[in-house]
């Protein structure tokens, strides 16, 4: 296994004669995006190129996923299954997952619900390093951490605000502004959000 295996443990290909089911996963969100099959040349292919390839049963070929339409899937991370009988693919996909253009084969909406804080995450440190013309969040890091922090101030005051004195609609968009802005003065000081969630995680005590 390569640097990017979390199981040492080898692949049983003498199941499912010589294929193993590959659960495509987002990344980021979690989200689930498509179910393929690889034999042991389609997994040495996908560590190799770093483009998640399957055994095409139909085909009776190798198939890298987005070969024709671009819409790969970067290769991130593989996980083998306590079996050692189903791999579980991370990756990045460049597109839509889907040949009918959901992100996912399974929909749309089938993204976890906290899921789309990664993104949004993803988008900030897009932001922090390219820094596009016009953007809103690029002029929140140009203004500096002390005006990311005073913004941040003033979306938590008007989110305690909406909590006593205005109706959900309301709760929820301060809120989500403060979510966003929190995730800017994150950035702004090298950190992600991730990276509070673990500090949650770590505080965590199973009841």
């Amino acid at each position: 296994m390569n640097a990017t295996d979390s199981n040492p443990q080898a692949p049983d290909w003498t199941k499912g004669d010589g294929l193993l089911p590959a659960i495509v996963q987002h990344w980021l969100t979690g989200e689930v995006l498509m179910l393929g099959y690889m034999n042991a040349e389609a997994l040495a292919e996908t560590r190799r190129s770093g483009r998640v390839t399957f055994w095409s049963r139909s085909k009776g070929r190798l198939w890298t996923k987005g070969e024709t339409s671009g819409h790969v899937l970067a290769l991130k991370a593989i996980r083998l299954d306590c079996d050692a009988d189903t791999l579980l693919v991370q990756a990045g996909p460049h597109g839509p997952t889907c040949h009918n253009g959901t992100s996912s084969c399974f929909g749309d909406d089938v993204r976890p619900p906290l899921g789309f804080l990664a993104e949004l995450d993803a988008l900030v440190e897009r932001r922090h390093a390219e820094r596009p013309e016009g953007s809103y969040t690029t002029r929140l890091f140009e203004g500096g951490v002390r005006r990311i922090a005073q913004k941040v101030g003033e979306e938590g005051v008007e989110t305690a605000l909406a909590a006593v004195a205005q109706d959900d609609d309301a709760l929820l968009g301060e809120a989500a502004d403060l979510l966003f802005h929190l995730a800017v003065l994150l950035r702004s000081r090298g950190l992600a959000l991730a990276d509070a969630v673990k500090v949650l995680a770590a505080r965590h005590k199973p009841e």
